[in-house]
């Protein structure tokens, strides 16, 4: 038998296990008289803190993370997961206790219970809803599709590869709900964890846990000014950028949000955090710069090429399979999230209040799942796909974190404030991130300066001018002074929620 046949058989047989021991535990597990939304896209309520932990880890540590970052081939990248650390306790202990006071569904229902504006909430759930469908689902479709082929060295063209994922990922997202979704994330988290730091070692191993040879510039965690994070952007965006990714981005607080109360969801996203802190940091870089070592400057083949090159056959497909399971999780986690968006925020309040939550998601995650697929030959064409989701996410995250800080921290603040926060932050820092759309031919003064800055300091930028803007006309309209408050951070859960 060739080595090749046993790496598809194993992997076929350990994606199986893990398809079958989901379906065994969720199983009976609905209860269809329950509230339908609460119980597709929050499963119930039901999940026990380990299941939380579990689905966020995995939900975020998938191919564009392994592949994205381990094909910078750098040391430094590492910082985007020690800062992550700092997001999740924000999480827990600022976003959590007012989600579970207002007993929110979906993040952006906070909005509107703030904003007393169905409109604010029906926006930033369609910012939502882009990000998932036109930058992380062809992201991680891309990525698990070009792992697979450097892996199992494969002739089949990538978008082959590309929709059998897309394909399996949108029948989990259909069928199970996020019940199924964070209970496969869970087992084969744990199988990719474990994996993961395997290939650490052995990584090491083979070259006699020396990095001689390696430049110091990829080694260091202090980056000057054209490394992919230089040092300075951590004293100004960076913490905003995890603040809204760990804290307001549906994808992930929905695993949190369907906890069965605020101590249990605690519990999950402080164990999530503290593997994010112990173990991720070191399988998202040192492969990379193990394969720099050993075959140069490699790209976003890093990854795949060196797991390909250290494992035996046998173990290779249960990596693989590991692997397929994270793009599998990761794409159909965005794909209910931004299915929860929409039908709650969207078809319930302006076309239809009560839909068949079921058939109306699967149209929509259907929907979704092609417009990714043909999306997947322009992330193709990307130099580093990991730089290139965090400079387009910029497009939708300031903003978004913008209405949020408004809405919590200020009193008296109107939605039309909030709306026009948005909007100005989404224009800004485009023009910002696509160098002012050639609309400027300077190379001094602030607009060049603006235009040269690395994106994170861009991204800080566009929230700070969003929200004193969005101050400002609140001002001038309404004819209301901004009042700095954290009221709206203070107060009791309700008592069924505390567990």
């Amino acid at each position: 038998m060739s080595s090749q046949t046993i790496q598809v058989a194993v992997f076929l047989f350990v994606t199986a296990l893990i398809g079958l021991a989901t379906y065994m535990h969720c199983r009976g597990r609905s209860d269809r008289q329950s509230n339908q939304n609460k119980e597709y896209f929050l499963a119930g309520g039901g999940l026990a803190w380990y299941f939380v932990a579990g689905s966020i880890t995995l939900t975020n540590l998938s191919t564009d993370q392994l592949v994205g970052m381990n094909g910078n081939q750098m040391a430094l990248l590492a910082l985007w997961e020690f800062a992550a650390v700092i997001g999740l306790i924000i999480l827990a202990k600022v976003f959590l206790p007012v989600y579970y006071r207002y007993n929110c569904t979906t993040t952006t229902e906070l909005l509107e219970k703030r904003y007393h504006n169905r409109h604010i909430r029906a926006i930033i759930s369609l910012l939502f809803f882009f990000g998932s469908a036109l930058i992380f689902c062809p992201a991680v479709i891309y990525s698990g599709a070009l792992f697979m082929q450097n892996m199992f060295n494969v002739d089949a063209p990538l978008m082959y590869i590309a929709i059998a994922f897309a394909v399996v990922g949108a029948v989990y997202a259909i069928f199970g709900g996020l019940r199924a979704v964070a209970v496969s994330d869970t087992y084969s988290g744990v199988l990719l964890l474990f994996m993961a730091v395997l290939v650490v070692i052995l990584a090491l191993k083979a070259i006699d846990f020396s990095f001689d040879g390696v430049p110091a510039e990829r080694l260091t965690l202090i980056g000057d000014n054209d490394s992919p994070i230089p040092w300075h952007t951590l004293f100004t965006g960076m913490i905003f950028i995890q603040m809204f990714y760990w804290g307001t981005n549906q994808v992930i607080t929905q695993r949190a949000m369907a906890a069965p109360n605020i101590k249990e969801a605690q519990k999950g996203v402080f164990a999530a955090a503290a593997i994010r802190f112990m173990i991720v940091p070191s399988i998202i870089v040192i492969p990379g710069i193990v394969a720099f070592k050993l075959y140069g400057d490699i790209g976003d083949s890093a990854y795949g090429t060196l797991v390909a090159d250290l494992l035996p056959s046998w173990l290779s497909g249960i990596f693989a399979a590991a692997m397929a399971a994270a793009v599998l999780t990761t794409f159909n986690s965005n794909l209910n999230s931004a299915t929860a968006l929409y039908v709650c925020d969207i078809h319930e309040a302006y076309i239809n209040d009560k839909p068949n939550v079921p058939a109306l998601s699967g149209i929509v995650t259907i929907l979704i799942t092609v417009i990714s697929l043909l999306l997947v030959q322009v992330y193709a064409q990307a130099d580093s796909i990991i730089n290139l989701i965090q400079q387009l996410y910029g497009l939708l995250s300031m903003p978004i974190l913008s209405v949020f800080i408004l809405g919590l921290v200020f009193k008296n603040v109107h939605a039309t404030a909030g709306i026009f926060s948005v909007v100005y932050g989404v224009v800004f820092y485009s023009f910002l991130s696509f160098k002012g759309y050639g609309l400027f031919d300077v190379e001094t003064g602030m607009i060049a300066s603006l235009l040269e800055l690395h994106f994170i300091h861009q991204m800080f930028i566009t929230l700070a001018s969003s929200i004193a803007l969005a101050l400002l006309l609140n001002w001038i309209l309404y004819k209301e002074p901004p009042q700095f408050t954290l009221d709206q951070l203070k107060g009791d859960v309700p008592a069924e929620n505390v567990g």
